[in-house]
């Protein structure tokens, strides 16, 4: 999974909607990246292409930084999310079968603790704890959200 900052004075993170025809988590932000594959020779690698593949991503506007803590899903995956500058003369082909829009959120929004709400519902009879940062008409929360407050502590040591 790719966490893409625009390299740009004020710098922004490029999220993706999924489409509403996916089988899981359809309509939902997103990074993008996804699955590692048994062709991908690393986490960073399977992020690239994933990038490329969902949104037209070029590796070479892509120096990647390092790795986030690994997240662990409530359902069980592990996801261990790369963070990236991305050049700000990026462009995007969005796989319309996978990615309904991407855009960018400020990254000093997506930092800021006082836009990190937690949130709270029943699970299959679990009540599970969330993080959630509406931004606009745009409603983050979940894993992305989670991976965004992992970099904000890490960043800031909250």
């Amino acid at each position: 999974m790719l966490i893409p900052v625009v390299d740009r004075a004020d710098p922004g993170v490029i999220l993706t909607m999924r489409t509403s025809a996916l089988s899981s988590h359809a309509s939902q932000i997103a990074f993008p990246g996804g699955k590692i594959e048994k062709t991908d020779a690393s986490p960073l690698a399977a992020a690239l292409r994933e990038a490329h593949e969902e949104i037209g991503l070029d590796a070479a506007l892509i120096e990647p930084l390092g790795y986030v803590d690994l997240y662990f899903t409530f359902s069980g995956f592990r996801i261990l999310p790369v963070v990236a500058r991305v050049a700000p003369t990026y462009t995007l082909t969005i796989n319309p079968s996978e990615v309904e829009d991407a855009f960018e959120v400020p990254l000093d929004f997506l930092m800021r603790p006082e836009n990190h709400q937690r949130h709270s519902r029943d699970w299959k009879g679990i009540q599970r704890q969330y993080y959630a940062m509406p931004y606009e008409q745009r409603y983050i929360w979940g894993v992305t959200a989670g991976i965004l407050r992992n970099l904000y502590e890490r960043v800031y040591g909250a």
